[in-house]
C-alpha cells in the first residue's frame, strides 16, 4: 500500500484516470438530429447487399478467368474473353436492377 508521500513520487505519466463526459450520440433521439440528418438511410444510396454481391461476383469471375488463362491453350483463352464479354454486362445490368428494386425510397440519399 502506497503512502501519500510515495504517491507524489510517481512518474508524471502514471496518474489516476480523468473523469470525462460520456458522449450521447443521436442514435434514436429525433430532437438531437440536425435538419438534414436521417439515421435510417444508407449514406451512399446503394443497398449494401448489392455492394457485397458485386464484390463477390467480381472476385469469382476474376478468379475463374485467371484460371482459364493459366490452365488452358488458345481455345480456353478465347472462351475466357468471350465469358468476360458476356458476363460483365450481365452482372452490371442484373445488379443495377436489383439495386433499383431494393433502394430505399422512403429515406433517399443526399
Amino acid at each position: 500500500m502506497a503512502t501519500p508521500n510515495q504517491q507524489s513520487l510517481q512518474h508524471p505519466i502514471i496518474r489516476p484516470p480523468e473523469q470525462f463526459e460520456v458522449p450521447h450520440s443521436p442514435v434514436r433521439v429525433d430532437e438531437a438530429l440536425g435538419a438534414t440528418e436521417d439515421l435510417d438511410r444508407e449514406p451512399d444510396g446503394a443497398p449494401h447487399s448489392v455492394i457485397g454481391l458485386t464484390a463477390l461476383f467480381s472476385v469469382m469471375l476474376a478468379i475463374l478467368v485467371g484460371f482459364m488463362f493459366l490452365a488452358g491453350g488458345t481455345t480456353l483463352k478465347i472462351a475466357a474473353v468471350v465469358l468476360v464479354l458476356l458476363a460483365v454486362p450481365t452482372l452490371v445490368s442484373s445488379l443495377r436492377s436489383k439495386a433499383n428494386r431494393e433502394r430505399d425510397k422512403l429515406h433517399p440519399s443526399r
